[in-house]
């Protein structure tokens, strides 16, 4: 029978373990690969806890090694590289994402060190020192977690560091996502009587109208052609939409991106403001000449500028925001004049019109499904928020008018 080895104070030594001239041990292991390791311990106790790891890790099929030198960033640019269905603007809002808020700062942690705590500490440093929203955080975490399941997947780590920690922190106090508010109905009256009455407007009068009677994406509507309007049977078909954002290294600004689920793709019946807008842009560009630009294979834009050139979101809002200024401050003089209360308009861009059509759409039609449709919401809960809201205001304005009507005495 072999004598087994032992160290200089007379403790058995195990399979792949060796005490140095220094007093030191080591273990010596070969990992899934057939690559030779070698782990240190300044006494027994100490390298067989490292031991006992080892084991653990190989028998899981993790790969310690590797998972100590690669860092966060490190395992996204791998995990991005390998999302082949990614659209190019997604992939875009992906890395702007990562590259601004984690790449300089938590994307240089080994993976092997992040844990739950330093996952959650991370996303409350955002929100309480960085004074992030939580809409930024939740498109961290869009990047951060499934980059870390991939590193799971892999065998790099046991478990996903970001597992859970979003719903943890949505719970708490500093969790509160803003809603997006429409105008109300007065609001939406006195910007609209006051767009058609100026007549240093009336450009944009086309284009306001169609965002706020159809409730399209600003993307959808300045990506419309004039080949996907049916005047004969009034409906407007989306099925591609504009985006003005740099979407790879060949420096342009532009790109046409189609729907990322059929709920994108629908068509949309023209209300008669709808129709005569389009009509009226159509005029305008009789006289001032139409889009000759040519985007991805798409021309024949509606809405196109004196030069012909494409017109971008940033253009519409600047207009919305410059309407509503010139509003408030003739408003604000005309209440003084006849001592009253003005009645004055938030800054607002042109997604508050799309959510402002869907609250009027709320108002005026019971059916979810319809309302879904009509608003290319991917997910019903959209919707059912957006009605919850507006249920909300209307059950307020039916209990009013309800006053001296149940006890009458």
């Amino acid at each position: 029978m072999a004598q087994s080895r032992k160290d200089s104070r007379g403790y058995a030594l195990r399979s792949g373990e060796c005490q140095r001239a220094d007093g030191r041990y080591s273990y010596s292991y070969t990992d899934r690969n057939r690559k030779r390791h070698t782990v240190y311990g300044k006494d027994l106790v100490e390298l067989r806890k490292k031991e006992q790891q080892i084991r653990r890790d190989l028998e899981d099929g993790l790969d310690p090694q590797r998972a100590e030198r690669v860092t966060v960033n490190e395992v996204f640019d791998s995990y991005i590289k390998q999302k082949y269905d990614l659209k190019p603007t997604t992939r875009t809002n992906y890395v702007y994402t990562y590259d601004h808020y984690v790449r300089e700062t938590f994307g240089k942690r080994r993976l092997i060190q992040v844990r739950y705590t330093d996952v959650r500490e991370y996303y409350y440093s955002l929100l309480l020192e960085e004074k992030l929203s939580p809409a930024t955080v939740d498109n961290v975490h869009t990047v951060l977690h499934p980059a870390f399941q991939m590193a799971v997947r892999d065998g790099l780590i046991r478990v996903n560091p970001a597992a859970g920690v979003l719903g943890e922190i949505k719970k708490s106090h500093v969790w509160v996502k803003t809603k997006r508010k429409s105008l109300t109905v007065p609001e939406q009256k006195a910007f609209m009587n006051y767009l058609y009455s100026n007549h240093q407007y009336q450009g944009w009068k086309p284009v306001i109208t169609v965002l706020i009677g159809s409730g399209m994406r600003i993307g959808e509507c300045l990506g419309l052609r004039w080949e996907d309007l049916d005047f004969e049977n009034r409906i407007i078909d989306i099925n591609h939409s504009l985006v003005h954002r740099k979407v790879d290294d060949s420096g342009t600004n532009f790109h046409i991106n189609t729907p990322k689920t059929e709920a994108g793709c629908r068509r949309i019946p023209m209300i008669g403001e709808v129709y005569d807008a389009f009509l009226e842009e159509y005029q305008i560009q009789q006289i001032i000449g139409f889009c000759t630009q040519e985007i991805d294979g798409y021309s024949g834009f509606v809405f196109a500028s004196s030069g012909g050139t494409i017109t971008i979101p940033s253009e519409v809002n600047h207009a919305i925001h410059n309407i509503t200024a010139d509003y408030n401050k003739e408003e604000t003089a005309k209440a003084k004049r006849e001592k009253r209360e003005p009645l004055l308009l938030p800054d607002f861009s042109a997604h508050h019109l799309r959510h402002t059509f869907c609250t009027r759409l709320c108002e005026n039609e019971s059916n979810i499904k319809v309302i879904q449709s009509v608003m290319g919401h991917k997910d019903v809960q959209t919707t059912l928020d957006i009605y919850a809201d507006c249920t909300e205001d209307k059950k307020k304005e039916v209990i009013k008018n309800m006053e001296d009507k149940i006890f009458v005495l």
